[in-house]
């Protein structure tokens, strides 16, 4: 962790430093060979070697250079790049002095030395923790700490985020004349909200663990949203300042960073990953940062080939037939400067090969694989297997181009990945001071009605402890447990599958009587359907298609869970007794799968038969105020 913020450091300082060498150091015209160079002396190799120019020819000396960097803009961008160093310098001697007390607190309190550490799993750190609560107290307030308190003191802010994320509260949805629903969620915005919320100078928490009283208080409520509203004009007019200078930080960085990745391999840019709003949309509460990875890790080649699965036949014809022309050409260029590498030195001939093989390999990407099966159901499935979330209308519609493109949402090109980071310096000065600024009264509320103190923990989102009773929704097999108002309830069923993901996590983990009530609910109803259905072999048995659909490397979890372990076996002894193994995170991974499957088809069902109209999220600007207050007296 000291490493990897000391190189941050170091390539700021090299960007900076190498990009002023660039522009006031190097005479371009003599690099170019715009300008004869008269070599003076003898060469040993003849008269044309003294022609050649050398990469010394074209660097100025450093008086030259120096008279160069005399310039006002020069030196002003050098004074703000040298104050946002020293800025990071400090940060980094901070956060080294952290990493000391949490190493020392790993040696001498966990008793976990460092060259063993890379060997524990996150679980015996865990129970570690517990146990040395027992020993030796380190909270006063509470003699015991459970996983999910361990939790909430890690992912405090997080759990806000996804709970704003999943309410619709931050606004990432930018509507662009001419076309669809767009999201735009970079790291620039997202560290903007972050400053505005949670850890700024005028953050809505006055510390790392209590949110400020006055926000708990609906007295003032339209105060302190103007408050907030100024805050984020504020911010948002510092960003606009800033914008020339982030922007030119951005372009500079990327270029560094995948200008040789590109040129060595540029298909890189159609690789996909998994988008930042697409980690917040498909987070549980309390899902860490590992798990996360390990979840959306696994559902990288399912979802890869369900995105791959959509060919335009007639973008594939056009690619074939431009790969082989750019081909062609491409190969006789090959075998000229096989034949003599003098062909290099004609101009532009290396520019010619760069840009033909981009283009055979753009192109390839729209040729479909011969081999390919078109199933867009099972591959969809397979992908929900490991995502655990997707929005209603993607059932039975999977082989829809709309559908692939909300997808695209969670599961972006890289290159667009790029683009959208280029263009965050530009586009985020105007999301804070237009959308966001129109949301504060909203924003406000949601702290005040979301918010809980934890004895213990702090002030926590209240839809991190994963309550059903509070934040269940009946369409996702609640009903009948949960008091909550559509204003209260969690959308596409995050509490239920939070918590079900949370429990087979943490199978020590004692949950609260309603948490517990649903959770045997669903077991029961999951035995029940096992028994009185097909076995899971018999279904594989008969579905040849689905076998090898599972069966791949991505899903070996589930296809391991099903020829291996009874349907939903969530009580299972083998995971209790070896929760602390790989085969267990494996099995636990699976059954997680399955469940998510399960609640989906039940979550359908009940959409499907309901006798009247399913009802639909109303926006929080509407329900805020009453639905606020009646769930404040509620919690309370």
């Amino acid at each position: 962790m000291v490493l990897s913020e000391f190189f941050e450091l170091v390539q700021f300082l090299f960007v900076v430093t190498f990009t002023t060498f660039l522009f006031n150091c190097v005479e371009y015209d003599v690099l170019f060979a715009n300008r004869v160079i008269n070599h003076t002396g003898q060469s040993p190799l003849g008269p044309l070697d003294r022609n050649k120019v050398t990469l010394p020819d074209a660097i100025l000396p450093g008086e030259q250079c120096t008279e160069r960097s005399v310039c006002p803009w020069i030196i002003f961008l050098l004074i703000m790049a040298a104050i946002f160093w020293v800025y990071r310098l400090v940060k980094v001697i901070c956060n080294v002095l952290r990493y000391w007390e949490i190493r020392q607190f790993y040696k001498k309190a966990l008793k976990i030395q460092m060259d063993e550490l890379c060997n524990f799993t996150w679980q015996e750190v865990q129970g570690r923790l517990i146990h040395l609560q027992r020993e030796q107290p380190m909270c006063v307030q509470k003699r015991e700490l459970s996983e999910l308190d361990i939790y909430h003191r890690i992912l405090r802010f997080k759990n806000y985020t996804v709970a704003m994320i999943n309410k619709s509260l931050l606004p990432v949805r930018l509507r662009v004349p001419f076309f669809s629903d767009m999201i735009f969620l970079t790291q620039g915005l997202k560290y903007n909200f972050e400053l505005i919320l949670f850890w700024g100078p005028l953050s809505l928490f006055q510390n790392k663990w209590s949110l400020h009283p006055k926000y708990k208080r609906a007295a003032n409520r339209q105060e302190l949203a103007k408050q907030l509203s100024r805050i984020i004009l504020l911010t948002g007019l510092v960003n606009l300042l800033l914008c020339p200078f982030v922007l030119v930080w951005q372009v500079l960085y990327a270029f560094f960073s995948y200008a040789e990745v590109i040129k060595r391999e540029p298909g890189s840019l159609g690789a996909r990953r998994w988008s930042l709003y697409g980690r917040l949309y498909l987070r549980h509460f309390n899902e860490l940062d590992h798990e996360l990875q390990g979840r959306l890790g696994r559902g990288y080649k399912p979802a890869a080939k369900y995105m791959n699965a959509f060919v335009s036949p007639l973008l594939a014809v056009l690619a074939k037939n431009v790969a082989f022309f750019s081909g062609s050409v491409l190969a006789v260029l090959i075998a000229l400067t096989v034949y003599d590498e003098d062909v290099l030195t004609v101009q532009h001939i290396l520019t010619a090969i760069t840009v033909l093989g981009l283009v055979i390999t753009i192109t390839r990407s729209f040729i479909p694989d011969e081999h390919m099966v078109w199933c867009p159901e099972q591959l969809l499935q397979c992908v929900l297997a490991h995502i655990h979330y997707m929005p209603d209308h993607w059932k039975g519609n999977a082989n829809k181009s709309e559908t692939r493109d909300e997808m695209a949402q969670l599961f972006q090109y890289k290159a667009v990945f790029i683009l959208e980071e280029l263009l965050s310096p530009i586009i985020t000065p105007f999301i804070l001071i237009f959308p966001l600024r129109s949301k504060s009264l909203e924003i406000i509320d949601f702290f005040r009605n979301f918010t809980v103190d934890v004895a213990g923990v702090g002030d926590i989102c209240s839809f991190a402890q994963m309550d059903i009773r509070h934040h269940g929704n009946p369409q996702w097999m609640s009903e009948g447990q949960t008091e909550a108002s559509v204003y209260q309830q969690a959308e596409n069923g995050k509490t239920e599958l939070s918590l079900m993901h949370f429990t087979i996590k943490n199978p020590r983990w004692q949950p609260p009587r309603e948490s517990s009530v649903f959770i045997s609910h669903l077991k029961e109803k999951v035995h029940q359907d096992a028994q009185t259905g097909p076995s899971p072999q018999l279904l594989l048995s008969e579905a040849p298609l689905c076998t090898s659909l599972l069966s791949n490397e991505s899903a070996t979890g589930v296809s391991h869970a099903l020829s291996c372990v009874p349907l939903m076996s969530a009580s299972d002894s083998r995971l209790l007794s070896q929760s602390y193994s790989a085969l267990a995170s494996e099995f636990a991974s699976a059954e997680m799968s399955l469940h998510a499957i399960y609640m989906h088809e039940v979550h359908q069902q009940k959409t499907q038969h309901a006798s009247g109209p399913f009802q639909a999220s109303v926006p929080m600007r509407e329900l805020s105020t009453n639905s606020g207050e009646s769930f404040e007296s509620s919690h309370a």
